[in-house]
């Protein structure tokens, strides 16, 4: 049982507490680049760890993210002129440039030097990977870019997208380390999607609902194993990477891209789910695109010009009783993503886990969990954190079946660290 103020802990990420103190010593996904396509486009609004910025690409291409209220009297340079390397705002003229340095204030006398003197706090903004990335903590610990795989390869590998999740990250991403309720909640999208369909391992997912899960330290985070029965004595093994603070790579199935997520919060009670999918042997096929567009595998369908999915609590997920009772659908509802979403928001914003009863199948959660208090305690006393370093960055997940007297960590050792030209481990 989690006591109330270890949950308070782990889950209040704004300006000044120990969990926000630690994502704010890693890179993290602020924006998708295509939210930003082109020099002096519109600015967009950007809300990560409980603070409300602007994010904007200035003529010259350099890219900007800093507080969104104007330092005079508090305007939202959301309504800003972007314009001549800089951002106006629109109430009286004042202008920042991508470092929030103000660099103009009409009003006053140029000789004045006044604007000098205003400067809006903002953060570096980088692009990698398809993504524009921020580091948010102090300038001094500011690490070496991110190095996962899927931003690493040729952007004709990979597929990214997010979504809106109304819950905090915590129980988002504790579903996307638990690969117990496969086996029940996305039994019937395993040889439905396209995405998942025809993967030999998922013979064993569906045979075996008692799974016994192996969880082990790595360097940045977790290895979480999953185990369950297969032909001749032998175990299907199912290895979850998870990278502090919120990185997880899923196992593969077949020859189908690998995938994963970031739960990047946007405040206490909601978040952005990051997905990606990508192929370190080859590029995505058109098939493949067509169904990440169209919200299969783990992404969803959203409602245009938003990222809010199509399937939401306001329509109940458009969950469909007759499809959970013939059971077309374990849940009612259509899609691998939604069908995760809809139960993490269903607890509220923040579960109570104080009411939970845990078994051995949470293990990964537990440990993830007692990692990440560990570690914001820790950096509070100076401790830097794991997972920070790049080549924590470098791994993946894999599925391999083993005899029953190996362990997972050794036998995929290899199989578990991101080699270019080297194919997935994966059945």
């Amino acid at each position: 049982m989690t006591r109330r103020e270890q949950n308070e802990l782990m889950t209040q990420t704004g300006p000044g507490t120990p969990m926000g103190d630690l994502f704010r010593r890693y890179w993290i996904p602020a924006i998708m680049s295509s939210e930003l396509p082109e020099n002096d486009c519109p600015p967009v609004r950007v809300k990560l760890l409980s603070e409300r910025m602007i994010a904007f690409r200035d003529s010259s291409g350099k890219y900007g993210l800093m507080d969104e209220f104007c330092a005079h009297r508090g305007v939202s340079l959301w309504f800003g002129r972007n314009e001549e390397n800089g951002l106006r705002c629109p109430y009286h003229g004042w202008k920042y440039d991508t470092t929030g340095q103000c660099t103009e204030v009409p009003s006053e006398p140029a000789e004045s030097g006044y604007c000098g003197k205003i400067k809006l706090t903002s953060y570096p903004l980088v692009e990698r990977g398809g993504i524009l990335w921020t580091y948010m903590g102090p300038p001094e610990h500011q690490p070496a870019l991110p190095e996962y795989e899927f931003n690493m390869v040729a952007p004709e590998r990979r597929f990214i997208s997010k979504r809106h999740q109304e819950c905090n990250y915590l129980q988002a991403m504790e579903g996307g380390i638990d690969s117990s309720h496969v086996s029940f909640l996305h039994s019937g999208a395993l040889e439905q999607d396209p995405l998942f369909k025809g993967a030999k391992g998922n013979k064993y997912n569906l045979q075996d609902f008692q799974v016994k899960f192996e969880v082990v330290e790595s360097e940045g985070g977790l290895l979480i194993g999953a185990r369950r029965n297969a032909e001749e004595g032998n175990y299907y093994w199912r290895i979850t990477q998870w990278v502090m603070p919120c990185f997880t790579a899923i196992p593969p199935r077949g020859d189908h891209p690998i995938h994963g997520h970031f739960w990047i919060p946007i405040d206490d009670d909601t978040c952005w789910s990051w997905s990606y999918d990508y192929h370190p042997m080859r590029d995505l096929s058109a098939t493949e695109v067509k169904a990440m567009n169209d919200g299969y595998g783990i992404h969803v369908k959203l409602i245009p010009g938003t990222f809010i999915p199509v399937q939401n609590k306001d329509n109940d997920y458009l969950m469909d009783r007759e499809a959970q009772k013939k059971r077309i659908s374990y849940s009612g509802i259509a899609g691998i993503a939604i069908q995760d979403s809809s139960l993490q928001e269903s607890m509220g914003h923040i579960a109570d886990r104080s009411k939970e009863n845990l078994v051995s199948t949470d293990n990964g959660i537990i440990m993830a969990r007692h990692r990440l208090r560990k570690a914001a305690l820790a950096l509070q006393k100076g401790i830097a954190p794991p997972g920070v370093d790049p080549v924590t960055h470098r791994v993946r997940s894999a599925s391999l079946v083993l005899p029953p007297d190996v362990a997972f960590k050794d036998a995929a050792k290899e199989a578990l660290i991101a080699h270019e030209g080297v194919p997935l481990t994966s059945v």
